[in-house]
């Protein structure tokens, strides 16, 4: 049973909550209640006005105010990276957990993802989320609650299962801050996870999965993270064939991992590919290059297995005809 009341909140170590705020005024009073009510007291809480022109640097200055967990970073706009990296390069704490501010997540959030990683010995904890469009966060009947373990490699291979999107993002996490020496979220780009999870799991020895949803995602229309397709989104791409590029280089560790990492790289360039055909009618080159990923995929699988023949049929297909490609697909 998980100590609601934290009576030795002074024995516990520092937790610093990293909150970038931008653009989020109506959505930013909701995501601080529910950080300020956590269950686990010792916390400092980074709030990272990027430039944000709304009333967003004064909401955040009346927090500020009011509790002395709370502390204000005021800076000309850097995007999401450049916020989270203000407020790595200002942390305190001896742990870091990254909160959009536009999402929020459960009272007893960050005691449970602290309990898991101390319990286990971890140096990162995790949980489940939900996308959520301003309800409680859902308190799903098929959670078990049960704490699992995995080390750094089998956490990259988690990158390529089918809820590989829990492993993926940074802001349903407890990390040692120690993971981050050295290492940045990648400035102006966005899918900005995608590019540097998977340098975190090739630090970690171990790491605690908590099999509950305590984490929001907001879906609202105007979200802070959301929006229309544009060539900015085009940087999942280039983040994924950069991390294909980094487990290549480290080969002897990650041979059984490459095949679907190829897999998802072609994948999702597809995907891309069609909307830039749909939204982007001037990303001719672009397109080329989402294709050009595709068949590097067929060859550079080859070495670690290969892909399914029948993946491979579909790659050679879309190559070669991606109209038909895309009717047969919708069948």
């Amino acid at each position: 049973m998980l100590d609601r009341e934290r009576r030795f909140e002074n024995l516990d170590p520092l937790i610093t909550v990293i909150l970038p705020v931008y653009k989020v005024e109506a959505y930013l009073p909701r995501c601080m209640d529910g950080v300020l009510a956590q269950t686990y007291r010792n916390l400092e809480i980074l709030l990272v006005d990027d430039g944000s022109p709304d009333r967003c640097p004064a909401i955040c200055d009346g927090y500020a105010a009011a509790d002395e967990r709370v502390r204000v970073i005021h800076q000309e706009n850097a995007g999401l990276s450049g916020a989270r990296n203000a407020g790595i390069d200002a942390a305190a704490g001896e742990y870091l957990i990254f909160i959009d501010s536009d999402d929020y997540v459960t009272e007893d959030f960050v005691e449970r993802l602290y309990q898991a990683l101390a319990d286990t010995g971890s140096d990162l904890s995790m949980c489940k989320w939900k996308y959520v469009k301003g309800e409680a966060v859902p308190d799903e009947e098929h959670d078990t609650g049960h704490v699992t373990t995995y080390s750094g490699r089998e956490m990259m291979g988690n990158l390529y299962i089918h809820d590989g999107a829990y492993y993926v993002v940074a802001w349903n996490k407890l990390y040692k801050r120690s993971l981050f020496e050295g290492l940045r979220f990648p400035a102006g780009r966005i899918h900005e996870d995608e590019a540097t999870t998977y340098k975190i799991y090739d630090r970690i020895e171990k790491a605690a999965v908590v099999d509950a949803c305590l984490y929001g995602y907001f879906i609202g229309n105007d979200s802070i993270t959301r929006g229309q397709f544009s060539r900015k989104r085009l940087d999942w791409a280039w983040a994924v064939r950069e991390r294909l590029t980094f487990l290549e280089e480290r080969k002897d560790k990650y041979w059984d991992i490459l095949p679907a990492a190829w897999k998802a790289l072609a994948d999702g360039c597809i995907d891309l590919y069609f909307k830039c055909v749909r939204y982007l009618p001037d990303s001719r080159e672009d397109q080329e290059l989402l294709r050009s990923y595709v068949r590097e995929a067929l060859t550079g699988s080859r070495p670690y297995g290969g892909l399914p023949a029948r993946t491979a049929a579909g790659y050679r297909l879309f190559l070669m005809m991606p109209g038909l490609y895309r009717r047969l697909m919708k069948y």
